[in-house]
């Protein structure tokens, strides 16, 4: 397995300290090509472009920045994945104008990054909408009914966006997010997609009341890439608790000797993501270290 990080570190990109017009001039200016350099120069090889960045500062792709992007890769022997944009993405929702939209939107997303050869996109399959109805209070029924309709327009967004770009299908990993586990691994069996295993989010019971490692092992067969982040484990029967993932291991209810020891039997080599700050990954490792350090030998 390889060790990696989000480029989307807020430390960076909105500095502590600055003055109200410094921080405006600083954000819109913002140099991601500077930040990829810096984390390659803290050990990590393995980065993980955000897209969201790109909403708010288009710059931040533009064809000279990819260029200068791909001029990185040799030269720090760095490997590139990409999470596809989320915000005002929504692959899964009724409204077909909106969902071909998303499409159109996430399709030139990866054919504008292809230039690079990221190893994966990662994406979320249902969107905002999605997660809304599968919290929402109804009946059983109805509920289940609605979230097969949104999970097959996801499978249409997903079958189309295939279509446009032309990827191998397993190019394209659906992450485990705030909607049902089993549809989503049924959506990546029909498509035959990939699987980004999310761990906070597994934890806290976003993707439903499923068994952490019982669920890992379903998504092995076509698991491209790991999300790394600790979370309090969710109690079946409680409200979801937001904003308690995100932390760094030994904050949270992972069971990281474990954890490491089933990616180690599974023989899993891709990439393993930090969602976190570089000091945050680098706490995690120490920690990563202590138990298993046969991991870091190129850390």
């Amino acid at each position: 397995m390889r060790f990696g990080i989000v480029s989307s570190q807020m430390k960076y990109l909105i500095p502590p300290g600055l003055q109200e017009t410094d921080l405006i001039n600083h954000v819109f200016n913002y140099n991601q090509v500077d930040l990829v350099k810096r984390i390659a120069e803290n050990g990590f090889s393995q980065i993980e472009l955000v897209g969201d960045l790109g909403i708010l500062l288009p710059h931040l792709y533009s064809q000279g920045n990819i260029e200068l992007l791909g001029e990185l890769k040799p030269k720090y022997d760095l490997n590139y994945t990409v999470h596809l944009p989320l915000w005002s993405i929504e692959p899964s929702t009724p409204l077909r104008l909106v969902r071909e939209a998303s499409v159109i939107a996430l399709s030139q997303h990866i054919t504008h990054l292809e230039q690079i050869k990221p190893e994966v996109y990662i994406l979320h399959a249902t969107g905002a909408l999605a997660a809304e109805f599968y919290q929402m209070k109804m009946p059983r029924s109805a509920k289940e009914y609605l979230l097969h309709q949104f999970a097959s327009f996801a499978k249409e967004s997903m079958a189309r966006i295939l279509a446009e770009t032309g990827i191998p299908s397993r190019k394209l990993a659906i992450e485990t997010i705030e909607f049902p586990f089993e549809l989503t691994l049924n959506l990546a069996k029909d498509l035959d997609l990939s699987m980004c295993f999310d761990t906070g989010h597994m934890l806290a019971g976003f993707a439903g009341p499923i068994n952490f490692f019982a669920a890992l092992e379903l998504c092995l067969p076509r698991l491209a890439e790991i999300h790394l982040h600790d979370s309090p484990h969710h109690k079946q029967g409680t409200a979801i608790q937001y904003g308690k993932d995100h932390q760094a291991l030994g904050k949270g209810d992972l069971n990281i000797r474990k954890f490491f020891d089933f990616l180690i039997d599974a023989d899993f080599s891709g990439p393993v993501i930090f969602e976190l700050s570089i000091e945050e990954a680098n706490e995690s490792l120490e920690l990563i270290r202590t138990i298993r350090p046969e991991l870091l030998t190129n850390l």
